[in-house]
C-alpha cells in the first residue's frame, strides 16, 4: 500500500499518426460482431502495386520487393512471401527465390508488425498513488514492463497510459521519464505534459529526485552498516544479458548509497539510495559485493522463502512538483510475496516517519 505527503492517438506501422482509425470497433459491435484481431489488421493493412523495372531484372523476388518497397527489411518481405501476402504474375508466390522479370507485376499485401502495433491503448488497471493535470505516481507492481520491446510488444505499463489519458499519445515514450525492470515492483512517476516531462528529465539528471529502494539480498552483511558504491556499468562483455561493472570508457558512470537494516548469516535487508540511473544499478551493485538479490537468478541470486522475483522494491519517491512547485514525497509498502519472504526469512523493517526516506 503506497501513501503520499503533500486525444489519444494510434501509430500505424510507419510509425506515423493516424488522426483517426481506418477500422471502427462501435460499427461491428453495433452489428452484433465483435471484432478480432485479423479484421483489424487487414484495415489496417496497405496494398502496394509494383511493375519490376528493367535493372532488377533476374533479381530474386524478396531482393527485389527489398528495393521496390524500401522502408520494411528484407526479411520482413520474406515473412510477408512466407505468410502469403504476395502475388506475381497475378498468382500467390511464396518462395523468396524466385526470380522476376522486367514488366512483372507484384502485389503485395504490408500488415502492422508486431513493433509497429506495440504503441497502441490497451486498458488496465493502473495503482495510481498520485494524479493531477501534469503527472501521474503509480505503484507498479511485479511482472510488469514499463516499455515495449523485443519479447514484449503488448500489455506494457506504456500501452496502459496511452488508454489512460488523452495526452500520453502526444508525448514521447508515453510520459515515462524512468523505468523499473519488468520484476521489480514499486514507485514510478510519469508526466502527462510535455512541460512536466521535460522538467522532471532535467531533475532527475540533475540528481534532483530521491528514489530509494528496499532489497532483500543473500548473505551476511560485513563491514559499516552504511555504504556508498561508485563505479562505471555497462553491457557485461561475457553476457549480453547481463550488466557489469567495466572501465571508464565502457561504461556510465553509477553511484548508490546502502544502509543495512536488517540481516543475519543467510541474508540482508538493504535500503539503497540511487544517485544515478543505470541499468540493473542496485542488482549490478550488489552483486559486486557478494549480496546477489533473492530471487536474481541472472547476477548469481536464487529463489528463498517463496520469493521467486527478485527481491527489489521501489519504496519512497521525493521530488517538487514540476509545474506547481510544491514538495510531493511517497513511499510504498513492499508487495505481499516480498513481505511473505522477509517474514519467513526472519527479517523485519520499519517504515520511515512520513514524508521521510530510510536514507538520508
Amino acid at each position: 500500500m503506497a501513501r503520499a505527503g503533500a486525444d489519444n492517438r494510434r501509430l500505424n506501422f510507419k510509425g506515423t499518426p493516424l488522426e483517426q482509425d481506418s477500422f471502427s470497433e462501435a460499427d461491428s459491435i453495433s452489428a452484433g460482431v465483435e471484432p478480432t484481431e485479423a479484421d483489424v489488421l487487414d484495415e489496417q493493412a496497405e496494398q502496394r502495386h509494383c511493375s519490376v523495372p528493367a535493372p532488377l531484372h533476374g533479381w530474386r523476388i524478396d531482393r527485389a520487393l527489398a528495393q521496390l518497397v524500401p522502408e520494411f527489411s528484407r526479411s520482413y518481405l520474406q515473412q510477408v512471401l512466407a505468410e502469403g501476402g504476395v502475388r506475381w504474375r497475378g498468382q500467390p508466390c511464396h518462395k523468396a527465390s524466385v526470380k522476376v522479370a522486367v514488366g512483372d507485376l507484384i502485389d503485395v499485401v504490408l500488415r502492422p508488425t508486431a513493433q509497429a502495433r506495440a504503441f497502441v491503448p490497451q486498458p488496465m488497471a493502473l495503482a495510481v498513488v498520485f494524479e493531477d493535470a501534469h503527472l501521474l505516481v503509480l505503484d507498479k507492481p511485479a511482472g510488469l514492463v514499463v516499455h515495449p520491446a523485443a519479447g514484449h510488444w503488448s500489455g506494457t505499463l506504456l500501452n496502459g497510459l496511452l488508454a489512460h489519458h488523452e495526452g500520453a499519445g502526444l508525448l514521447p515514450r508515453a510520459g515515462i521519464v524512468h523505468r523499473l525492470d519488468k520484476d521489480t515492483s514499486g514507485l514510478m512517476v510519469v508526466a502527462k505534459s510535455r512541460t512536466a516531462m521535460d522538467a522532471l528529465v532535467r531533475a532527475i539528471a540533475a540528481r534532483e529526485v530521491n528514489r530509494q529502494y528496499l532489497a532483500l539480498a543473500h548473505g551476511a552483511w560485513r563491514g559499516a552498516d552504511t555504504r556508498n558504491l561508485q563505479g562505471f556499468i555497462g553491457r557485461d562483455p561475457h553476457n549480453r544479458l547481463r550488466m557489469a561493472l567495466v572501465g571508464e570508457g565502457s561504461g556510465k558512470p553509477a553511484q548508490t548509497d546502502l544502509l543495512r537494516l536488517d540481516g543475519h548469516d543467510l541474508a540482508t535487508l538493504v535500503a539503497c539510495k540511487l544517485h544515478t540511473g543505470r541499468t540493473h544499478q542496485i542488482r549490478v551493485h550488489l552483486a559486486s559485493i557478494g549480496h546477489p538479490l533473492v530471487g536474481d537468478v541472472i547476477y548469481g541470486g536464487r529463489a528463498a522463502w517463496g520469493l521467486q522475483r527478485q527481491g527489489l522494491h521501489a519504496s519512497f519517491l521525493q521530488f517538487t512538483h514540476p509545474v506547481s512547485g510544491v514538495a510531493l514525497s511517497f513511499w510504498s509498502d513492499p508487495p505481499a510475496d516480498m513481505q511473505h519472504a522477509l517474514a519467513q526469512g526472519g527479517l523485519r523493517y520499519n517504515p520511515p516517519p512520513a514524508g521521510r526516506g530510510l536514507i538520508a
